[in-house]
């Protein structure tokens, strides 16, 4: 059952003959571990935890983290990272307003605005994804120095977009995607669900995804036998972008209000936490859409955890940090212990 939450793992090794031992076990299992002890914690000691109000809370509040996490991944999974996708996001909330509501150019009719809100922010960011992934796979740029450049100047990009402004809407067409509901379960919940599905099954079940495994495992050899490896990895970028530019339309509907300053803030640690925890190699090669899920609840869960019992925000951030060091801890024994 493990194996199959995880694309990429090689033939049967040396743990398995042997018996699984503990970093191997954390590394398949840990992030349910911590989701169950999480989940364990609050229902005991924190009020009301267990009521619909906070499901929803921790749900919709995840939605964002696990959307770009999901993007990430398939970053990661080609040995990459994506630092750029927080600013990415901001782009996307500040176009989306301003395509709406006219402002950016004139409209036919209302309707087509609504139409056009949700799909030119997503492939402004797809765009700037594709523009990282011809950095690392033109200029053979290492992709944390590539992706930086839109770290930094993509904020300063959607504020000068917005002209530092923040944006204050009331548009239910629009904010269907944030606050509307399908038989009682928001909206947002439901496509989060569809696309790592979606993500799991191209990861697993096709070529791109069984190319993708093989270039983030050994772009060398990838290449050796006829992959394609610049478009692997372009194509990796392109869905992250698009993906945190989904991300970024979800958290402002959600919100009626989109700040360059604070849309996609801190999300990369957040994504980067979420795919570390749950189980996808960081160096590349193998990768986990459902540990992802998983990890991104942990993440989430964490946050909650710690402002339910009067825990400073700011504290989150040491605990993901540490996340992220202890995840890559385990993977290198388990690696280890495995050759």
């Amino acid at each position: 059952m493990a194996d199959n939450l995880t694309a990429g793992s090689a033939a049967p090794s040396l743990v398995r003959r042997q018996g699984m031992g503990g970093a191997e076990f954390l590394r398949r299992y840990g992030v349910v571990v911590a989701l169950l002890a999480l989940l364990a914690f609050n229902a005991a000691f924190t009020p009301n935890f267990l009521s619909w109000q906070t499901v929803n809370v921790n749900l919709t509040q995840a939605c964002a983290i696990v959307i770009v996490a999901v993007g990430m991944t398939l970053v990661v999974a080609s040995g990459g990272i994506d630092l750029s996708v927080g600013s990415l996001m901001a782009i996307s909330g500040a176009l989306a307003p301003l395509v709406f509501t006219g402002a950016l150019f004139p409209l036919p009719s209302h309707g087509v605005g609504i139409a056009l809100a949700f799909v030119l922010p997503v492939a402004v960011a797809a765009l700037l994804g594709l523009f990282n992934g011809w950095l690392v796979t033109r200029f053979s740029i290492q992709p944390i120095v590539a992706t930086l450049v839109l770290f930094i100047a993509g904020r300063g990009i959607a504020q000068v977009v917005t002209n530092g402004n923040l944006q204050v809407f009331r548009e239910p067409g629009f904010q269907a995607i944030g606050l509307g509901r399908v038989a009682g379960v928001p909206v947002q919940v439901v496509l989060m669900v569809l696309i790592v599905a979606v993500a799991a099954f191209v990861l697993t079940r096709t070529l791109y995804g069984r190319q993708l495994l093989a270039v983030g495992g050994n772009a060398r050899a990838a290449h050796l036998s006829g992959i394609n490896v610049r478009r692997v990895r372009c194509l990796a970028y392109v869905a992250s972008g698009a993906l945190a530019g989904l991300a970024g339309l979800v958290v402002i509907a959600r919100n009626g209000a989109s700040d360059a300053n604070l849309v996609g803030l801190g999300m990369e640690l957040d994504a980067i936490a979420a795919v570390a925890v749950g189980g996808t190699l960081l160096s590349g090669g193998r990768a986990s859409m459902i540990g992802t899920l998983l990890g991104a609840l942990v993440i989430q869960l964490v946050r909650y955890t710690l402002l339910a019992n009067g825990v400073p925000d700011a504290a989150a951030l040491v605990v993901k940090a540490v996340l992220i060091i202890a995840a890559v801890w385990i993977q290198q024994r388990s690696l280890g212990k495995a050759g």
